[in-house]
């Protein structure tokens, strides 16, 4: 069995383009267990509160529930619920999974597998962040699930995610960062950070608008460059696009020192630095995707300068 493949097609609920990565949050997390505890089992009651802090961090804007994907991620052939009852979820209701005393984990042959081929779990991990997440999000997502990864490149590893993209039927565009850099002149869309060392850039990052994960090509008006401080709270929706090329700030942010207000605060309304003449801003159906998936809460109203008034 390919579980690269298994886990690459995950079914994923749609509609309208809405974010929804609640089966690869909870098949993260069980994995994380797996490799803490192999022959340790999920009791729904005793996971349901960290899971749904995973979901409030790294999940859509709107509220959910952790037990929508305890019980559908069976379906998928990874994952398998027991009650006190017996093998087989009792449904998706947040109630009858506590009061059923309802328990997950990994399929027994996948936890064969894992254990027969110890690089499989880093494989699968890395498959899960690279359809589901931006990198940017990965080395914190890791933690936040427990898993003890080196997400660097290594020999053995890198040909997974490949062959799972070929299986999925896309491929990255490695221009990308090239021409997203070039159009925005090698300087943060944001804040006009332009770092160099010698004759490379330093902190500087294409940012997709729309994330690949979720359909975002990889053309230039799905970029931004970004320095590694925006990109960060960009695809953590600290950070949105508005009417007009305006910078969004999220009222959620709470930042009380200069160093926050500076850099972070006193973007709110700044218009975005960039493209050069020529190059196509930002497409309205990508800013449109990051401010109703991604972005978080309502935006501030921009910071009067201290002079003012």
């Amino acid at each position: 069995m390919d579980w690269l493949e298994r886990v690459a097609k995950l079914r994923r609920w749609t509609n309208n383009d809405i974010r929804a990565p609640h089966k690869p949050l909870l098949l993260l997390y069980a994995l994380g267990s797996f490799q803490r505890d192999a022959d340790g089992e999920l009791r729904y009651s005793a996971v349901e509160e960290e899971l749904k802090r995973l979901l409030e961090e790294y999940g859509p804007s709107h509220p959910t529930t952790p037990a929508y994907p305890f019980h559908h991620l069976v379906s998928d052939g990874v994952w398998e619920v027991r009650t006190d009852h017996g093998a087989g979820s009792p449904g998706s209701g947040v109630r009858v999974l506590r009061s059923s005393g309802a328990t997950g984990r990994l399929v027994p042959e996948l936890r064969t597998a894992l254990r027969k081929e110890p690089a499989l779990l880093e494989r699968l991990a890395r498959v899960l962040l690279d359809f589901h997440f931006p990198p940017s999000l990965h080395t914190d997502l890791c933690e936040a699930v427990g898993l003890d990864l080196d997400l660097a490149e290594a020999e053995g590893v890198t040909g997974a995610p490949g062959r799972a993209e070929r299986a999925a039927g896309r491929q990255r565009d490695r221009r990308m960062r090239e021409l997203v850099l070039t159009a925005y002149e090698f300087q943060c869309a944001f804040c006009g950070y332009d770092g160099m060392l010698g004759a490379s850039t330093v902190g500087l990052e294409a940012a997709h608008v729309r994330w690949w994960s979720y359909d975002g090509p990889d053309e230039v008006d799905n970029g931004l460059c970004l320095c590694s401080l925006h990109h960060k709270l960009f695809d953590k929706g600290v950070l949105g696009l508005g009417e007009g090329r305006r910078i969004l700030v999220s009222q959620r942010f709470v930042g009380r020192s200069e160093a926050s207000r500076q850099h972070v605060l006193a973007l709110a309304g700044r218009l975005v630095i960039g493209p050069q003449a020529g190059i196509p801003s930002v497409a309205g159906r990508h800013r449109q995707w990051h401010a109703e998936q991604v972005f978080r809460g309502e935006p501030r109203e921009p910071l009067i300068p201290a002079h003012a008034g």
